[in-house]
């Protein structure tokens, strides 16, 4: 319940991704806050008064004139402790830039002293032109906050930038902008790792664990909502950043542990990247081909570095070191003897046999040289956040 009592004004405007909002609202109300949705006409559009309505608990505002029996604009304009307008179309953007109020949105929008967060959401050329990049350049001047967009595929057959940020983004910025006072990792340095590596065997092929980096990106966004200063080193997922962390992408191996050496000092790590164990000897510089009636070409390996036994025995070694054991089978056996293998403090032990590596849930085994706590499934996120209070407690 870290938004216990905070009040949000949630302004839905047109784009086809305005369905998402309702998941957003599921997520906000669960964390203790509350929801006041205004529709606008286009984003009625695409999802109905009803569905918000239920969702959030409470009254939909969608009309101006009706609201103005009680002078709706103002009073709906003042209670909020933040204004989230999610999808905000390239129209809403440029009224906002505007300061136009010819709806009840954007008139709430000009009326409010609350502060604003926009998660943008529209086709990649609408949101590369020079009139939606002076729009949000001059919204930023004002201190209007932004998450996303996300790059990726459309509701139309195109894809760039233009996504509108996955509902547990939003949320996150959401988290970090409404954060209580109370910050236990304030002034805190984290190293967290996630996703895959990719290891080239030839200029178009690789080796790589299966990974989506949910869990990982997840765990760094719950440190930061703690105060700390997180530096996230990931290998290649489809995965927007996290707010409010600041992030490192790589490809393989050798470049994640680099970049991790590069982060330190810090006062924990916590390395839930699945880093391939092994490489290809000799990178092939051209593409192998196949010719017919040949065998394939030999792929002689090499073990590729071990991340966490490097940073657990490293000279600027973090004051906590966390590493993740995968299973499929004997799950805490195994996570006992690597983390005393590794020479790490602890190990977050799964069993990923069924639908965890890519997957919305996981259960996981503490391991600590005290002992093994037995956590719930749960929801990533919520793992994450547990996590997060536990490297607080054990840091504190």
């Amino acid at each position: 319940m870290m938004l216990e009592g905070r009040r949000i004004l949630l302004i839905v405007s047109g784009s086809v991704a305005a369905y998402k909002v309702l998941e957003l609202t599921r997520l906000l109300r669960k964390a203790g806050a509350s929801v006041t949705p205004i529709l606008t006409a286009g984003g009625a559009r695409f999802v109905t008064r009803e569905a918000l309505a239920a969702i959030s608990g409470e009254r939909v505002h969608d009309d101006l004139w009706a609201a103005e029996a009680d002078i709706g604009h103002i009073r709906l304009a003042r209670p909020p402790d933040l204004v989230v307008v999610a999808p905000a179309s390239a129209d809403l953007l440029a009224k906002m830039a505007a300061g136009l109020a010819d709806d009840l949105a954007s008139t709430v929008l000009l009326a409010t002293r609350a502060p604003i967060l926009a998660a943008p959401a529209m086709n990649p050329a609408m949101w590369d032109h020079p009139a939606t990049r002076a729009n949000t350049d001059a919204l930023r001047a004002r201190g209007v906050g932004f998450v996303g967009p996300a790059d990726g595929a459309m509701a139309e057959p195109e894809s760039g930038p233009g996504r509108l940020a996955e509902p547990e983004i939003i949320f996150d910025a959401i988290r970090a902008q409404l954060a209580p006072a109370a910050q236990p990792l304030a002034g805190r340095h984290v190293v967290v790792t996630s996703g895959p590596t990719h290891e080239p065997i030839d200029p178009v092929r690789y080796i790589a664990n299966r990974a989506s980096g949910r869990q990982g990106h997840a765990i760094a966004a719950a440190l930061a909502a703690l105060g700390a200063r997180v530096t996230l080193v990931t290998g290649p997922v489809t995965r927007p950043d996290p707010a409010g962390v600041t992030t490192i992408h790589i490809e393989s191996a050798r470049e994640m542990l680099a970049a991790v050496e590069a982060a330190l000092p810090a006062d924990a790590a916590v390395f839930n990247a699945a880093v391939a164990d092994w490489r290809v000897a000799h990178e092939a510089t051209q593409k192998l081909k196949k010719e017919p009636g040949k065998a394939p070409p030999p792929l002689p390996l090499t073990l590729n570095p071990d991340i966490l036994a490097t940073i657990a025995r490293h000279a600027a070694r973090p004051r906590l070191v966390i590493g993740f054991a995968a299973e499929t089978e004997r799950v805490v056996e195994h996570a006992r003897e690597k983390r005393l293998r590794k020479g790490c403090d602890w190990i977050v032990a799964n069993d990923v046999s069924g639908d965890v590596m890519g997957g919305a849930e996981n259960t996981v085994h503490l391991v600590t040289a005290t002992g093994v706590e037995d956590w719930p499934r749960m929801p990533k996120e919520q793992v994450a956040a547990k996590l997060a209070a536990r490297i607080a407690e054990s840091l504190a």
